[in-house]
């Protein structure tokens, strides 16, 4: 399983909301600055992300983004569906996949598929934003480390 730069781009942008946020909106464009990611791209992403009711946008003078409900209570898992992004190792373990595999009932690797898919959702389910947003501060001191 690989992610698209839209889930990668996704995950980060909510973990920056998270830390960002301090009770104020946050502006799109300050977080696409932060991240290095272009405004356009990233209000895209902020639109599937509201859709999905993770986000919510406020309107008007000191306007912005701020999370629907508490950082601990939105899951990796949760963000990586908002923007569609794809979960499962191949097609045919997919739940929402329309047309099945035809070798799916005498396919001796399908068991593997499926649990593969079973341990990702697992994981993706377990991490929060706020462990992510945890961990964002543990990788920056551990690199510090490295360095020195």
């Amino acid at each position: 399983m690989r992610l698209s730069t839209v889930g990668r781009y996704a995950l980060r942008a909510m973990v920056d909301l998270a830390l960002n946020a301090e009770g104020e909106p946050v502006l799109c464009k300050e977080i696409a600055e932060r991240q290095e990611v272009s405004n356009q791209y990233l209000s895209q992403l902020f639109l599937k992300l509201r859709r999905a009711g993770l986000i919510e946008s406020v309107r008007g003078p000191g306007g912005g983004y701020v999370l629907a409900r508490d950082a601990a209570q939105i899951s990796a898992r949760d963000v990586l569906r908002a923007v569609d992004e794809t979960l499962d190792p191949v097609f045919c373990v997919d739940e929402g996949q329309e047309l099945a595999c035809p070798r799916v009932d005498g396919c001796p690797t399908h068991w593997l598929w499926a649990r593969l898919g079973d341990a990702i959702h697992r994981v993706l389910d377990s991490v929060t934003v706020a462990e992510l947003c945890q961990h964002s501060g543990q990788a920056t001191a551990q690199q510090i480390d490295i360095t020195m």
